[in-house]
């Protein structure tokens, strides 16, 4: 979750040094009175990036409601109640920028087999995604997603030790494109879910 009071201005939206950036947390975004108050402590809020979210990898069998569930929270639920809080406060600053994490199954569903209570919500995540880009453009509140395919992470590595990693993604490359849609840059973009995919 990145909350971020940089100004819409066309130059110079690098993300780390920039003085307006804020990471914070933790916070159960899950809570709406958690989220409200993160979110008007942000003064003239310009992009929010919706980072949070959890994977599980079982079958349908084994995964109960409670599994479900907890994935609709951890993706889909966060997800939607920072973009609420995000279009609140953009809408009173004249726009801004939102940018969601959803993931290469919810662009190709098939590659969710065996993962499909995640698959579903990230699938919802890019519908939420679409609809935003759609209902808040009038707004000057351009929303758009990322779908990453396996990261290229100390903690994928030692999970997936005979993977080729350089066909993976790297953070930093993600990132950039992160940030370009949550830049004063991206103008024209919105409703948007852009497969991250490096040459995986």
């Amino acid at each position: 979750m990145c909350p971020t009071s940089i100004p819409p201005r066309r130059s110079g939206f690098r993300g780390g040094g920039e003085a307006g950036l804020r990471l914070v947390g933790p916070i159960d975004l899950t809570s709406e009175a958690d989220i409200a108050r993160l979110y008007d402590g942000v003064p003239k809020l310009w992009a929010s990036v919706h980072l949070a979210g959890g994977f599980a990898a079982t079958g349908v069998v084994e995964t109960d409601k409670a599994a479900l569930m907890q994935q609709i929270d951890m993706n889909l639920v966060s997800c939607f109640l920072c973009c609420r809080a995000a279009a609140k406060a953009m809408r009173g600053a004249g726009g801004g920028r939102i940018v969601n994490v959803a993931a290469r199954p919810a662009l190709e569903p098939r590659t969710g087999a065996g993962m499909s209570a995640y698959a579903a919500s990230k699938a919802a995540v890019a519908a939420l995604t679409a609809a935003l880009g759609e209902e808040l453009a009038k707004d000057n509140i351009l929303v758009n997603a990322i779908a990453p395919s396996i990261l290229d992470t100390p903690a994928n590595r030692q999970a997936m030790p005979t993977a080729n990693y350089e066909l993976w993604p790297k953070v930093d490359e993600v990132a950039a494109t992160i940030l370009f849609l949550a830049g004063p840059e991206n103008v024209v973009t919105r409703g948007a879910v852009v497969p991250v995919y490096g040459r995986s």
